[in-house]
């Protein structure tokens, strides 16, 4: 990690994360699996900011239950795809909507001199005013502090380069006509873009609708909006979405080996397990 990418003097003492409420305090949940990976001496993703950041913020991150590989899985797969568009569009604008905590920016490089993408960071105060707080500043970063379903976030991104729109760990918490909405608003306004989110199967939404409890002292956020993988596949009925293609998620340790192997992926499995999928507008 260079000197740069060190979080910012103000983070020499804990900042605390207990002004964020509801949704956005799931920024922390993804952030002590993502962060506590990070650390780990065989840690799948390489992620030193993340460590940093984890430490950086005083919270009571036990409420969350034990650490899971999945976030820190979950960040590597989408990693993956964005550098897949960037080989062909290496000035394009990387929309993060409801970017939370994460370092993508970072771990894609963004900081290097011979970046020439656009990163636009989009999310809801309090949790910009946090970002703004720790980590560091670049001039590749345009900051936007405003729900993802204000569009007017839209008229701020030079699209000239191509468009890549990550929403990780955001649709399930919209209604689901707003998630299908947001996709259709971006497949009209980003023509030739892409557009990647995750999500989570039907039984689990309805579990954390009726109350689901990661430790005696946390209830998850409910959870609306659920997609199978062969619902996401069939978007392309979306105006816009002329392809849409379920990503695997990148292996992990132990079990984690299995999710998404394709000799199991078939039938009661696919249809039960969460997914990624990776929009193309036409």
């Amino acid at each position: 990690m260079t000197e740069s990418d060190a979080l910012r003097p103000s983070a020499s003492s804990p900042i605390r994360g207990d002004n964020l409420e509801g949704v956005s305090a799931t920024t922390l949940w993804t952030l002590h699996n993502r962060g506590t990976e990070a650390k780990r001496p065989d840690g799948l993703i390489k992620d030193p900011l993340a460590a940093e950041l984890f430490d950086a913020i005083e919270y009571d991150y036990s409420k969350f239950g034990r650490p899971s590989q999945s976030h820190a899985l979950r960040a590597l797969s989408f990693d993956t795809q964005a550098r897949v568009y960037l080989a062909t569009h290496p000035r394009t604008a990387i929309v993060a909507l409801a970017e939370g905590l994460q370092t993508s920016f970072w771990r894609l490089g963004g900081e290097k001199s011979t970046a020439q993408f656009t990163w636009y960071s989009v999310d809801l105060p309090p949790v910009i005013e946090l970002r703004s707080a720790l980590l560091p500043q670049n001039e590749r970063i345009v900051t936007l502090a405003q729900s993802a379903l204000d569009l007017s976030w839209m008229d701020r991104v030079d699209a000239s380069g191509g468009a890549f729109i990550t929403a990780e760990g955001l649709l399930m918490y919209l209604q689901p006509e707003e998630s299908l909405g947001l996709i259709e608003a971006c497949a009209k306004r980003f023509p030739g873009g892409q557009m990647m989110f995750d999500s989570i199967p039907h039984w689990f939404s309805k579990r954390t609708l009726q109350g689901l409890k990661l430790s005696d002292r946390y209830v998850a956020p409910p959870m609306p909006f659920a997609l199978t993988a062969d619902e996401g596949e069939a978007l392309t009925s979306i105006p816009g979405v002329v392809a849409a293609v379920d990503i695997p998620l990148h292996p992990g340790r132990g079990i984690w080996k299995l999710v998404n192997a394709k000799r199991l992926d078939r039938g009661f499995l696919r249809r039960t397990r969460p997914s990624m999928t990776l929009l193309q507008f036409g």
